[in-house]
């Protein structure tokens, strides 16, 4: 098989975002499995979408029968999914008003940013800057849940929700830098 990437320095940044989703969605599966699919089953449904997405760019990379444009269709709605189930339809009950208000709003201007520039038939002349700014919406979204987190009193579901929380944003790094760097190639 052939690797899309030849610098070694890409190679290493997109293989470290595979080994970090694979590890964290591993930890969510044996939190399904450890606590039991009755109260878990919402982050299987989750992991299902992740792990498509993994695969998606497992397949990207290796350039094994899938185009620039398919992992760009693909991985967008998967992404697009779980945005609107998570944190659109069914948010977690956040303690605090307005930072659940501001994850509303940033989801579903996540939600658009997708739409606008992923969806459309010329994503392949957006700027890096436009790219990078999903990454970062996403990321502001998984900081202001974490915060949420931190001033509620733990349990033992915490590690795992603030690992599930963090999946996101760590795959839509990685679809931003096989873009960028796809480009660059």
């Amino acid at each position: 098989m052939n690797i899309r990437f030849k610098q070694k320095s890409t190679i290493f940044d997109v293989g470290i975002t595979i080994l970090a989703l694979v590890l964290s969605v591993g930890t969510m599966l044996y939190g399904v499995w450890h606590y039991g699919l009755q109260d878990t089953w919402p982050e299987l449904v989750l992991n299902l979408f992740y792990i498509a997405c993994l695969v998606m760019m497992g397949m990207y990379i290796f350039q094994y029968r899938i185009t620039a444009q398919q992992f760009n269709y693909w991985c967008s709605i998967c992404v697009g999914i779980t945005i609107l189930l998570r944190d659109i339809l069914f948010p977690p009950p956040l303690a605090y008003y307005p930072i659940s208000l501001a994850c509303l709003a940033l989801s579903v201007l996540l939600l658009l940013m997708l739409t606008f520039f992923y969806a459309r038939k010329e994503w392949e002349n957006y700027t890096k800057n436009r790219l990078w700014m999903i990454f970062i919406v996403d990321f502001a979204i998984a900081a202001l849940y974490q915060l949420d987190i931190l001033l509620e009193p733990g349990d033992e579901f915490t590690v795992y929700m603030i690992t599930e929380i963090w999946i996101r944003p760590t795959i839509t790094y990685g679809l931003v830098a096989c873009f960028v760097k796809g480009a660059k190639d």
